[in-house]
């Protein structure tokens, strides 16, 4: 390989494990919903849920690959859906050859 396709390529991985490398507190990428938890603390302590999780799963593990799971089937169904247009779309329009050319209509009204 070329030397410029190496240096993009180290590039590349500096910029992606650099980030990774420098935060120092894992609980930085806890999420919105800590967050919000100790903002509602702060706001009001003696708040009270008036609803309960309908499913709890059994540990961090499992939310996150119930999470990354609903992610992908969501994001099968919009490449479903693109694709599907997309060949619609396709299909009801006419090639550039067979409209350059005469349909059979027009040559047998001749």
């Amino acid at each position: 390989m070329k030397a410029r396709t190496w240096m993009v390529c180290a590039a590349v991985v500096l910029l992606t494990v650099l980030p990774l490398w420098l935060v120092s507190a894992p609980s930085a990428f806890g999420g919105a919903d800590a967050r919000a938890q100790q903002a509602i603390a702060d706001i009001a302590p003696g708040y009270v849920p008036w609803y309960a999780p309908v499913f709890e799963p059994a540990s961090e593990e499992i939310a996150s690959l119930l999470f990354a799971l609903q992610a992908a089937i969501g994001a099968g169904f919009i490449g479903y859906w693109l694709g599907l247009s997309v060949a619609r779309e396709r299909a009801g329009r006419p090639r550039a050859a067979d409209a350059a050319s005469p349909s059979s209509r027009e040559q047998r009204a001749d």
